[in-house]
């Protein structure tokens, strides 16, 4: 078993392709022994956003803090502190923050490696 606070496990940038002033914090991975689902904290500092993407699994997101536009090829929805967001599979999205606040959320994925 594992039990932590969040502000406890390294926060760090994400490098990918797109992305722009947004952190990671790995909550639960294969480090813990998780051998079905992956749970990640995110920051996306004002002005920034995760990269414009798809990919074969889906995401089960909850909005912690903030507030965050969630993108898709059907254009904007805004989603505040408290929302949760299911994204199927194959389906492009972003998660962008337009406010000047920092917004926060979780998010699920499969174990995929």
């Amino acid at each position: 078993m594992k039990i932590a606070n969040y502000k406890d496990i390294e926060l760090r940038e994400v490098k990918d392709e797109g992305a722009k002033d947004v952190a990671i914090r790995w909550a639960v991975s294969k480090d813990d022994g998780a051998k079905n689902f992956y749970m990640r904290v995110f920051d996306v500092r004002p002005g920034g956003n995760t990269p414009y993407h798809k990919h074969a699994w889906e995401h089960e997101v909850f909005i912690l803090d903030g507030k965050l536009d969630v993108v898709s090829e059907n254009g904007a929805r805004t989603a505040p502190a408290g929302s949760v967001v299911f994204i199927p599979p194959e389906e492009y999205h972003q998660f962008k923050n337009v406010t000047g606040e920092l917004a926060r959320f979780i998010c699920l994925i499969p174990k995929t490696d």
